[in-house]
């Protein structure tokens, strides 16, 4: 009994070995659909599909700002903010100069922005939503999107994996 129970055990560990199945965590998050969300004024939710972002104009930056550095290439936030209605350009005055943009990530960090900070009519700078970092999709350890804002010396509001983008007003 003792010699079967171990011939059971060689050839349970030949199958497993015969026929691997390994999911590493960047593998698992190429499996899974890229999630975001966009929350407008209104509360009402947007889910945002690769097909959407097909749909915008891309942008490209090289950065290098601490830790992070590359050639990224995504979305411009204002495009993604207009899918919600967001007020923007010659709509972005009195009241609505009180809007703001919380970008939260999938560990629940979270970034916020004033929307005239994001608006071409009070910047030249042009913050993107990163989908794909020196020609490549975003590692798991960064993606499936990513915050980068040229200019800012610290990249601590270059939020990584972020999974919701929502708009509030100040009281």
């Amino acid at each position: 009994m003792h010699t079967h129970r171990r011939r059971a055990i060689a050839l349970a560990a030949a199958i497993t070995l015969s026929t691997p199945i390994i999911l590493t965590a960047q593998s698992a998050a190429a499996a899974a659909p890229a999630s975001l969300t966009l929350v407008g004024l209104d509360g009402r939710t947007r889910p945002v599909s690769p097909a959407d972002l097909a749909r915008l104009a891309r942008y490209d930056t090289t950065v290098s700002a601490h830790e992070v550095s590359g050639r990224y290439s995504g979305v411009a936030l204002t495009d993604l903010l207009a899918l919600v209605n967001a007020p923007l350009a010659d709509s972005l005055r009195g009241r609505s100069l009180a809007t703001y943009v919380v970008a939260e990530a999938s560990d629940g960090y979270r970034v916020l922005f004033s929307i005239a900070e994001l608006d071409s009519k009070f910047t030249d700078r042009v913050v993107i939503l990163a989908d794909r970092k020196d020609g490549q999709p975003l590692p798991a350890t960064e993606g499936p999107y990513r915050l980068i804002v040229p200019g800012e010396k610290r990249p601590a509001r270059w939020a990584r994996q972020v999974i919701r983008i929502s708009l509030g007003r100040a009281p």
